[in-house]
């Protein structure tokens, strides 16, 4: 269902008249004739295979992105990313600590993170299922 704003638009888009003009081999622009333009409609639809004029339009499903399941694996490849990026960033808060009390830090937040992350990944799984399942019970109705 389009949104207020979208309805608005498109209400707008329909206010304005447009001309169908073309531009000859001089230069001049001529005018078209309205049921010249009707009947190249009507021979596009009607070459088109496989297009119903009677067919409803496909609902959308929203996103095409499936969501994969949580895994270990993609959570410590993440850690591998944000890993190196942590420790440049507390070793250049905190330089004037020795190296072992910088990449402390960072080494325990990274501990944290692979949980998390994990976690993060198995609720946004959830939610995606959630939806997958609402939407196969709606359509088998």
């Amino acid at each position: 269902m389009p949104t207020k704003k979208q309805r608005r638009r498109n209400q707008k888009a329909r206010r304005h008249e447009y001309e169908y003009v073309y531009v000859d081999d001089e230069g001049n622009e001529v005018e078209v004739d309205p049921a010249e333009l009707r009947a190249e409609k009507e021979t596009v639809r009607e070459s088109r295979p496989g297009k119903a004029a009677d067919k409803k339009p496909a609902a959308r499903t929203g996103s095409r992105r499936t969501i994969q399941p949580p895994s270990w694996r993609r959570s410590g490849k993440r850690a591998l990313i944000l890993g190196p990026l942590m420790v440049v960033a507390l070793m250049l808060f905190n330089q004037n600590l020795p190296l072992s009390q910088q990449i402390a830090p960072a080494l325990f937040l990274i501990a944290f993170f692979i949980p998390f992350s994990y976690f993060t990944d198995s609720l946004a799984y959830r939610m995606y299922r959630k939806r997958i399942d609402r939407q196969n019970t709606a359509k088998s109705r």
